[in-house]
Formats: structure tokens, sequence, C-alpha cells
């Protein structure tokens, strides 16, 4: 009897669980059984799906198609089981979603009780980190990013752009001086993130040619409102979204510094999913819903 469906919710106990044994104690069978279904899975598609070896297992690209293609199937699956068992086409189950600290707290999170209004049987289970996660083993549905994209078989709805300043409290400028020019900044604490894309270098533009400037400071953060708070307390300059400071500039909490001397800096934001057009139902609803206001949110 064919049973795709069943060999595909194991192989995903597989990926997610990182070995042979769990996934078989997950599903009740023997690592035996679950190492058969892989490779008869492995047969039928003519290609290597998990790497094997004594200390772990590795899936193959193949391997992370098949893992993002399964579990599109099996959620869309769940969702047509629930509309017709319910006698509804309305949207239900969770999405997952995980967004930088700032883009969620400011942008994200005060559109969700106007999408309860309107799809009040979504659970947005909402994660918060700059770092960035893999969908794919975080069983993330939808991921807000910002800056460059890694290459990927991830669909990817652009929201805009967010451009970065330099911003400093009053309070550190009185007792630190206002930097004029680029030079000026091997005198100021300046505070900077301690995760991997980020480097310790700040751009600008001088006589004509974009140089990256080095500097340093007293705070690496894992989070950008973090960094936020410091520069409100008078720790230091910050280099952070406009979005993410534009109240605190308005109302003179911050100021912009060095505004001549920089040059474009930008950084796109995106929204990652599985899937494309195939994508579930209730992860499709979450994204045409939040997206449009998001934009509208960055324009702001």
């Amino acid at each position: 009897m064919d049973n795709r469906v069943g060999e595909m919710q194991i192989f995903l106990r597989v990926v997610e669980s990182g070995s042979f044994s769990e996934a078989a104690r997950l599903s009740m069978t023997t690592p035996s059984t679950v190492s058969k279904l892989i490779a008869r899975i492995e047969g039928r598609l003519g290609v290597r799906l998990v790497e094997r070896s004594t200390r772990r297992l590795t899936i193959t690209p193949e391997g992370q198609l098949y893992y993002e293609r399964a579990q599109v199937l099996l959620s869309e699956l769940d969702d047509i089981e629930r509309s017709v068992s319910q006698g509804s086409a309305q949207p239900k189950g969770i999405v997952r979603v995980n967004a930088s600290v700032a883009f969620g707290a400011l942008g994200l999170e005060p559109l969700l009780p106007a999408f309860w209004e309107a799809h009040p049987e979504i659970v947005v289970d909402l994660s918060l980190s700059d770092e960035m996660v893999d969908l794919y083993l975080d069983r993330t549905d939808v991921a807000l990013r910002v800056g460059p994209l890694p290459d990927s078989t991830l669909t990817a709805w652009r929201i805009g752009a967010a451009r970065r300043v330099i911003v400093a409290s009053p309070d550190y400028l009185a007792r630190k001086g206002t930097p004029r020019i680029v030079a000026d900044l091997d005198h100021h604490q300046c505070l900077g993130f301690n995760f991997r894309r980020a480097a310790p270098v700040w751009p600008f533009q001088e006589g004509g040619r974009i140089v990256d400037r080095m500097v340093s400071g007293p705070l690496l953060a894992n989070n950008g409102e973090t960094v936020r708070r410091m520069a409100l307390w008078g720790g230091g300059l910050a280099r952070l979204g406009q979005y993410h400071v534009r109240e605190d500039l308005r109302s003179g909490a911050l100021v912009e510094v060095l505004s001549e001397a920089r040059l474009d800096d930008v950084e796109a934001i995106h929204a990652l999913y599985h899937g494309g057009h195939q994508a579930p139902q209730r992860v499709r609803a979450f994204l045409e819903f939040v997206v449009p206001r998001l934009q509208s949110y960055l324009m702001g």
C-alpha cells in the first residue's frame, strides 16, 4: 500500500530530531524500521536524502528540499482536513513567526490584534531574535529578516528597506562632543553587535570614496533594542535602523550625527517562507495581512 504521507512524517521527525533512534521513539517504532523507510524513499527518488555517520546525520541538499516540500504538503493536508471537518474555509492553525527584536516589537506586534479580529482561528507563535534562524530546523513558517539574504529555496516577499542612521543622546554629546568628521569617531564610544553577521565597521563616504571605518566601544549586544537603550542612557553612538529610532529622533531623545558623511546605508527587509504559492492557507493569510501594513509602517 502506498503510504507516502506516513513516510514523509517519519522523515520530518528524522530531520527535526537529528537521529533515527529519536525519530523511532517519537513514532513508536524501531530504528531499523526508520532506516529502512528512509532507504525506501531514497530508492524511489533515486537520490540520497541523509548522509549517515557514526556521530550524526547530515541532511543533503536534496533532503532539505524534500523536507521543505513535505512540510508544506503536510501542513496543507492538515488545513484541508480541519476545514472539511469543521465545515469552514476559515484559515486555522499555528503560524510560527521569527522577527528581529526591533522590527517585531515596533512593526509587527501592533498589527496582531487586528489580525486576530480578521482571523480568530490562527495562533501566532512569535519569537523575536536578531540572530538568523534556520526555518527548516527551527520549524519556522515565516521569518521577517533585515539584511542580505542567503541563497536558499525559500520564497522572499520584499517588505521594503530601512535606512540606518548614527545617533546619540544629547547628554552623551554634551559630555563627549558632537563628531563632525569621520576621524572624530576615534574619540567616541561606538555601541555594537555580537552576532555572527555583524562586523565592527561603519561605512562612510570620504573624498568621493566609500570607506569602512573600524569602530569600538564598551558594548556588544545581540539585539538592536539593547543598543538603542544604551544610546538613550548616554552610553555612546549607535548605528540603527531609522524606523527603530524614529520616535526618539522626533522627541529629541536621540540626535542623528555625521549625516553628511553617510552613504546610502540601507538594509532590505523581507518575509521569508516555505512553499511560494503552495504555502499553507494559514501562512498565506498571515502574509497577505501583515506585509502590506509593514510596508506602510516602513514608509512612515
